[in-house]
């Protein structure tokens, strides 16, 4: 199980998912991959996928820096399939909790959230006044767009305010589980890349017992 630490950064405090981006992308903080390859007999494209993450007092900030030889963004509402576009995905869980929550963001920052069981098991949808909760800065703007068959750069940073992970920003928890992913299921070149690995037969992100560790 991999793991790492969520550092606090002062500067958040006060920041928006834009400013954020600039602080978190230009600090010494390192970049952790998002590159194990788990089904390569079927699924064997590998984008560039990595991220970066860090913490204000109440929010969880994720700055993910993406390179791949397409780029597709249909989906412009949240709760829409956003898996099928271009798409990086986190999905975290406290220890002692039977639910996890999973986050899913097209390259143009639209969202699909639920906390869940498992994959078809005790769905709670995020409504939509948690989802304007979540700031989100995209690259490429917020406007959906066609597959584009050409090698582009983006990125995404996101700011999920701790109380949606039910997490207490005044008693934080010793540690989080949790995995991130880059998909695209609908793209030119579908592909299922995880930052911890994911030992199933089948693409299938939905699985915690694979979850690593963020501590705080």
């Amino acid at each position: 199980m991999k793991s790492l630490k969520v550092p606090f950064l002062s500067l958040l405090d006060t920041a928006t998912a834009k400013e954020a981006a600039k602080t978190v992308s230009e600090s010494p903080l390192p970049f952790e991959e998002i590159g194990e390859v788990n089904w390569a007999s079927s699924f064997a494209y590998k984008p560039g996928a990595k991220f970066k993450i860090a913490r204000s007092t109440d929010s969880l900030f994720l700055y993910y820096r993406i390179e791949e030889n397409s780029v597709r963004a249909l989906y412009a509402n949240d709760q829409e399939p956003v898996w099928q576009d271009s798409c990086v995905e986190f999905f975290c869980k406290l220890p002692e909790q039977p639910f996890y929550r999973n986050f899913e963001f097209n390259c143009i920052g639209t969202c699909l959230a639920f906390a869940r069981e498992g994959r078809d098991k005790n769905l709670k949808p995020f409504d939509a006044n948690q989802l304007r909760k979540i700031e989100r800065h995209a690259s490429l703007g917020n406007q959906p767009f066609d597959e584009k068959h050409q090698k582009t750069a983006w990125e995404l940073c996101v700011k999920i305010p701790f109380a949606l992970l039910d997490i207490n920003a005044e008693k934080l928890p010793e540690k989080i589980l949790a995995n991130f992913y880059k998909c695209g299921d609908g793209t030119i070149s579908p592909h299922y890349v995880s930052w911890n690995p994911v030992k199933t037969e089948n693409p299938d992100f939905h699985r915690p017992e694979f979850f690593g560790a963020l501590y705080f």
